[in-house]
Order: structure tokens, then sequence, then C-alpha cells
């Protein structure tokens, strides 16, 4: 089992078309023609692995509301382990995120979402949470979307009692220096030159030096950074390896990352090289971007079956 801890999110999508601009601004008129919902945030990381048959529970915090009741109900269907879903009763709404979408074109999205850091007693519910299920987990990831659930201090206590646990970290550059001592970091390139403090320029010298600085700096195993067009570079502490894009047609990037870490987590949980799962990672990536809104990847189209 792999656990999932991190902010929970509703990914929203209202898809339509356009055919002229408002008279009231100069703004498209999109004519809405369905609108529907998937998992988002660290839930979506979770679905990840559930396309992957990779057994899973999640930790997180949800609003006592409708978008809160529609993700545990979801996850609950995935066969996900909820105990450690908590439910605030303080007005916290569940976050969403409403894309809105015309002819395979994002053009606007919304964000209905509290970002102020969980309670120190919402926070004491996710430490028991994580000490009773972590004795079932081979691996732990740690999805960091910046909306107050992971608090520096909250991810420094859980690097410490998941020690002996691969720990993987989607990050949050305002939270590096929490990050020291984890498994692996799977940022971007934007995210991860913001981290070492250095440029983000998409060369193959320049990833590697941030990549080795991070590495050195936080002492971690593995620094995996994604490159968009260029694929993604490894570092594992005496090699960088630069993979090749899979990517052969590009509509949408949301969840990419979290598709990213899921695949990569679950190859190292299983026992795969780390570079191994860099490559099915890579390949998942390149499954992803290929659909539109919030997708996922099975064992299937990662190995071109």
């Amino acid at each position: 089992m792999i656990l999932v801890i991190g902010d929970i999110i509703v990914d929203e999508f209202v898809w339509g078309d356009v055919s002229r601009i408002s008279p009231e601004a100069p703004v498209p008129v999109v004519e809405v023609e369905r609108i529907d919902r998937r998992l988002g945030g660290s839930a979506n990381v979770v679905q990840n692995l559930y396309a992957l048959k990779e057994p899973a529970a999640m930790i997180g915090v949800v609003g006592n509301d409708e978008p809160g009741k529609w993700i545990r109900h979801n996850l609950e269907q995935m066969h996900t382990d909820v105990s450690g879903i908590i439910t605030k009763l303080d007005g916290r709404p569940t976050g969403v995120k409403t894309r809105v979408i015309a002819r395979h074109q994002q053009v606007v999205r919304y964000d209905h979402e509290w970002k102020q850091p969980i309670s120190p007693e919402t926070r004491t519910k996710l430490e028991q949470a994580v000490l009773s299920l972590l004795p079932e987990a081979q691996a732990v990831i740690l999805s960091d979307y910046g909306k107050g659930v992971l608090s520096p201090d909250f991810i420094a206590w859980l690097i410490v009692h998941m020690q002996g646990k691969t720990i993987a970290i989607d990050p949050k550059p305002e939270h590096t220096a929490a990050y020291a001592h984890a498994t692996v970091i799977t940022p971007n390139l934007h995210e991860a030159s913001a981290m070492a403090g250095m440029a983000a320029i998409n060369e193959d010298g320049h990833v590697e030096d941030i990549a080795r600085r991070l590495h050195g700096t936080l002492d971690l195993q593995l620094v995996l950074i994604t490159r968009s067009e260029k694929g993604m570079t490894l570092y594992d502490g005496s090699t960088c390896h630069h993979i090749p894009t899979a990517a052969r047609d590009v509509f949408d990037v949301t969840g990419a990352g979290d598709t990213v870490i899921a695949v990569f987590t679950a190859c190292l949980a299983r026992g795969d090289a780390p570079l191994v799962a860099a490559q099915h990672a890579n390949r998942a990536a390149g499954v992803v971007v290929g659909k539109v809104g919030t997708a996922t990847a099975s064992w299937d189209e990662i190995l071109g079956h």
C-alpha cells in the first residue's frame, strides 16, 4: 500500500464552444455543453495509483460540503482507505478548481479554496492517522499543493516518522528546507530552479547543476526534474540521466506531475531501479498530456501494449 498525504482538490471542467464575443466586455461567450468533475491534487495521485492497480490510503482534509462528500465517495469507489481524511466543520471549504474549456483550449480557471494552515487540532488528527496507517505502507507520497495541509513543520515531522520508507515529494519551493532527508523530490524545472536559487534554463548542463545542488543541500537519495518538451532528468547521487520526452501530442498538462510521482513511486515500491522507474514515469507523462483534463495512465498504455 502507498500512503498519500496532501492537499485534496476537486478538478471541475466546464466544456463548451465559443462562437461570439460578449457585447458587455471583450471576452468570449462560452456556450456550456457539459460539466464534469475529476479528483485533483493529492486525490489525483491516488487516482493514478488506482489506474496502476496499486492499493492506496489517503490522508488530508475536506470541507463539510458537497464536494467533500463527492471526493470521499469517489475514493471509496476505488477501494481507497479514507480513514485518514478529516472533514472540517469550521467553514473551510473543499478546494475546487474550475476550468472553462472551449474547443480544447482553456479559456479561464477560477479557484474556490482556503489556503490558511490547518489548525493544531486537525494536525493532531492527521498525525494519528499517519501513525495508524504507516505500518502497512511500502512508500509514502507527500503531494504539496501549498493549500495549508503540509506546513514545513508537519512535513519535517512526517519525514522523521517515515524513515525506512520510500518518501517521495511533489514539492512547493516555499517549503524547500522542510524536504531534507526525503528519498526523492519530483519538481518541474521552474520549481527546481526556485528551490535551488538558480535560473530556470532548460539546458542539460544547467539542469544537472540544479539537481546536484538540491541533492546535496537536502540530503536526498534521488532528484527527478520534469522538463516539459525536453523530458526528465534523474540524478541518483553519481550520474545524471537525461530521458527524452515520450509525448507525441500535448493537449493538456493538468495533473501530469501527479502521474509522474505516482508511477515513479509505485515502481520504486516494487523494487525497480530508479532509472527504470523514471523511464516508466516519463512514458506515463507522455500518455496523460495527450489527453484533455486531469488524466491517468494504465500499465498497458505505459508499456505500449
